[in-house]
């Protein structure tokens, strides 16, 4: 059984300052960012989503097989967590190539960021922090405190990167 990392940002303590330069240099590089609500949640796009998180799922540690497009549109989208807006997208001459998803859970009081990854020939430029930049933004946006998220603990990189971000163990529940 694995002992995942969890943890949680303390969205109205974030300092986007920081972080806003990693922004600026992927859009000076080429690279524009989007979200699923501007470009519209239309079959197509919903089909891009599933085939760039499945790539970038691919190199999680024991994350198994992926779901079907129909499962994924089942249990990650047409759901009531799920919103285009939470969608953040990066594409370099109209090809996506960055995601993260964001879902938002009322009931609990909390959002979760479900999933952050960059195609491998675009990593290392900081892609990864400015997506989750504007996912954080999207969810104080929401008018959430809480952002949660939880990683295996060989994955090294999205937990060290989610620290630079300021996350921190979650112990219990969020908030």
């Amino acid at each position: 059984m694995v002992d995942w990392v969890r943890l949680r940002l303390d969205v109205d303590g974030f300092d986007d300052a920081a972080f806003e330069p990693y922004l600026t240099r992927a859009r000076e590089s080429g690279v524009e960012f989007t979200t699923m609500a501007e470009l519209g949640d239309t079959a197509g796009h919903r089909r891009a989503l599933y085939d760039l998180n499945k790539t970038c799922s691919a190199d999680i540690p024991d994350r198994g097989e992926f779901y079907t497009y129909d499962a994924y549109v089942t249990e990650r989208i047409e759901v009531p967590s799920f919103d285009p807006a939470g969608v953040a997208l990066a594409l370099h001459q109209g090809a996506w190539i960055g995601m993260t998803t964001t879902s938002l859970h009322e009931s609990k009081g909390y959002a979760f960021s479900e999933m952050t990854g960059v195609l491998a020939p675009y990593r290392g430029r900081g892609l990864s922090l400015a997506l989750k930049l504007l996912a954080i933004r999207f969810v104080r946006s929401s008018g959430y405190r809480w952002l949660a998220t939880f990683h295996h603990p060989r994955n090294a990189s999205a937990i060290a990167m989610n620290r630079r971000l300021g996350f921190v163990d979650q112990v219990g529940e969020v908030g």
